[in-house]
């Protein structure tokens, strides 16, 4: 008899749905199929059974910044969110720009209640000046490397970063902003910023970026992950680079899914974010994008701030929120595509991107590790701020109304989640 056993579900993974038990032992699948029996039994009628989700988009504050949140506050905020894996993003104090701080990222995060992979800094202290060294931070197994919430502004360091990394198995994520012409913006430049007087960020500070990183790929091969498409611009040029053969993929955070520039209005700071909400036809665009694949993984983009920071005026309060208990429901709801699509881009699709397919978004089969989601897709919930795990309760989806609820997530065969109950 197996250790647990999750009954009269719907498995859905990168093979297709089929109605079937899933019996766990040891933290690894040892059986699929009907009739199965378990020590304990969980009760998925009516959900699907799915490979664990990974984000490729965390920010983590501690360490430095723990009063904003914890590790432990995040990962339970992933878990219950259906999220097995998140990929840290490296802006921590002090920054992951060495061997020894991943080492050390990797010691605070060992009791974490989801697997943490670390990214590492392109740059020292990622300002965009020198290199970090890129590949001792790999030889430690580090597989992804971004300046997150800058982006590398320099050309030749650019081309540079590409060029030392092509015989490293790495990809280099970038965060398209171009200073020059976002400098001083707190929201999308269009007719929305221009009639509430507030200063802003025109498309093209993401879409120069992207046509830049483009050509450098083409001129180098080098492997790079756009980290946030908001543009239907940002999405035809990737259309493009793919069609081509570049080894280029990229992302969109869930909210860019389901909310528009119009929500400023309201001058509430839980909209402010990097980049900042698009208008409507962007928004279908990055939808599109997704469903034809441009876009490759829906990303949570978690980044909360201090609550009384988002409560100062809007262009004095930082960018940020926290998303990863609703980024699964966001993209069911926004996006008119099968459950089978939507966990593509939350599951399998981006732990091939960051190299851990072997140990999160498998094929739910004898011998794969048991990292799992349950969630249904009918449930309707609005999101409120009293229910989070997080610390933090700036979320932008606020007040929303979302489908589709996570049940149980699964971390090596363990139950995080049961019920939609942390476990611990």
């Amino acid at each position: 008899m197996s250790d647990l056993v999750i009954k009269g579900g719907t498995l859905l993974d990168a093979t297709g749905e089929r109605s079937a038990d899933i019996a766990i032992s040891g933290g690894f699948i040892d059986a699929v199929g009907a009739g199965l029996d378990g020590d304990v039994e969980i009760d998925a009628s009516g959900c699907y059974v799915t490979p664990g989700l990974v984000d490729l988009h965390t920010h983590l504050q501690e360490p430095g910044n723990e009063d904003i949140e914890t590790i432990e506050a995040t990962t339970r905020a992933a878990a219950l969110g259906g999220y097995t894996a998140i990929v840290a993003m490296p802006d921590t104090d002090p920054v992951v720009d060495s061997a020894s701080m991943v080492r050390d990222i990797r010691q605070l995060t060992r009791d974490a209640l989801c697997d943490v992979y670390v990214a590492g800094a392109i740059t020292i202290g990622h300002d965009g000046e020198r290199l970090a060294p890129l590949a001792e931070m790999s030889a430690l197994g580090v597989r992804l490397f971004v300046d997150p919430g800058r982006g590398i502004q320099d050309d030749a360091l650019m081309r540079r970063a590409l060029d030392y990394c092509a015989g490293l198995p790495v990809t280099l994520v970038q965060h398209c902003d171009n200073a020059a012409l976002s400098a001083g913006g707190h929201m999308h430049e269009g007719p929305v910023a221009a009639k509430l007087g507030i200063p802003a960020i025109p498309a093209e500070a993401e879409e120069l970026m992207i046509l830049r990183d483009i050509t450098l790929s083409r001129l180098t091969g080098g492997r790079i992950h756009f980290d946030q498409l908001s543009t239907a611009g940002s999405v035809g040029m990737l259309r493009a680079a793919k069609a081509a053969g570049l080894s280029v993929t990229a992302g969109v955070a869930a909210y860019h899914l389901s909310l528009t520039d119009e929500q400023v209005a309201s001058f509430d700071p839980r909209y402010k974010v990097l980049p900042p909400l698009r208008p409507e036809a962007d928004r279908q665009a990055v939808c599109e994008g997704v469903a034809q694949g441009v876009i490759d993984a829906v990303v949570s983009a978690h980044n909360p701030c201090r609550g009384q920071d988002k409560e100062l005026p809007f262009d004095e309060a930082p960018h940020g929120v926290r998303s990863l208990e609703t980024s699964l429901a966001v993209a069911l709801t926004s996006l008119s595509l099968s459950p089978k699509e939507v966990v593509a881009a939350l599951s399998w699709q981006p732990a091939a991107i960051a190299g851990i397919q072997d140990h999160h978004g498998a094929t739910m089969q004898p011998g794969a590790p048991a990292n799992l989601a349950v969630f249904d897709t009918t449930t309707q919930w609005v999101v409120g701020a009293s229910v989070s795990a997080s610390s933090n309760k700036s979320d932008p989806q606020h007040g929303q109304t979302l489908k589709g609820k996570v049940r149980h997530t699964l971390r090596n065969g363990a139950l995080l989640v049961k019920d939609g109950e942390a476990q611990r």
